[in-house]
């Protein structure tokens, strides 16, 4: 597997990336892991959230928060530094373990929960699906999108975040796993405590990833940037 160390200048164009490399993968490119922080606040919402909704919509607009729309599903999510990226675009065959949502949600889990627990020297939960958590708060969430023969699935990983400021951008979410037991925000979340160097070793271990990416697909992750995430019917269609 190939591994790719890159933020790019924009949210859009970080966005764009990881969907540039899963069709780069779904044409016969190679399997990739990516890691990315961003450099400045914005909120990200999942494919059919609704903006309205998910998002503390004034809070943003008077800080100047923009909202974007990804293309995986889950739930809304506040980027800024401290926030670390990952992106797994992986191959996918018809027996395999990542054949169905449901097989590759638990494959992929339970794989990165068991690399950070390595590290960590205690365990790591999956609960509700897609969250990593310590006990019982969240520091990671996931999400997935399939196409025919890869899968394009990425996270946060909350390192040396400001939680304070999830609770400003947004409000509690629509859809809640049990056992956040209808948690605030600053009561259910938690920083991982480990740095941003440690979880890229243990993930690229876990996966194998050893080798440069060799070409980055710039040609196609700006026009994505240009003629999807930058535009506002792409963001606020819901």
């Amino acid at each position: 597997m190939n591994y790719l160390d890159q933020t790019l200048p924009t949210p859009a164009e970080n966005l764009a990336c990881d969907e540039a490399l899963a069709e780069s993968c779904e044409q016969g490119g190679p399997e990739v892991l990516r890691f990315w922080e961003a450099r400045e606040w914005f909120v990200v919402v999942g494919y059919a959230n609704k903006q309205a909704r998910e998002a503390n919509l004034a809070a943003c607009a008077a800080a100047g928060v923009p909202v974007y729309r990804r293309p995986s599903g889950g739930g809304t999510v506040l980027q800024g530094p401290g926030c670390l990226n990952y992106t797994l675009i992986l191959k996918v065959t018809p027996a395999g373990s990542l054949a169905s949502i449901a097989s590759a949600n638990r494959f992929i889990m339970e794989r990165q929960a068991a690399a950070l627990a390595t590290v960590l020297g205690q365990p790591v939960h999956v609960q509700g699906h897609t969250d990593l958590t310590l006990g019982d708060h969240k520091f990671s969430g996931n999400a997935q999108r399939r196409f025919r023969n890869s899968l394009l699935f990425h996270g946060t990983f909350l390192l040396n975040f400001d939680l304070t400021a999830i609770h400003r951008f947004l409000p509690p979410p629509s859809q809640q796993p049990a056992y956040r037991l209808n948690r605030g925000h600053a009561d259910f979340v938690v920083n991982l405590p480990l740095d941003a160097a440690q979880v890229k070793a243990a993930l690229c271990q876990a996966w194998g990833a050893s080798e440069p990416l060799a070409e980055l697909p710039r040609q196609r992750i700006d026009q994505l940037a240009r003629e999807k995430y930058s535009q506002p019917e792409w963001n606020e269609k819901f």
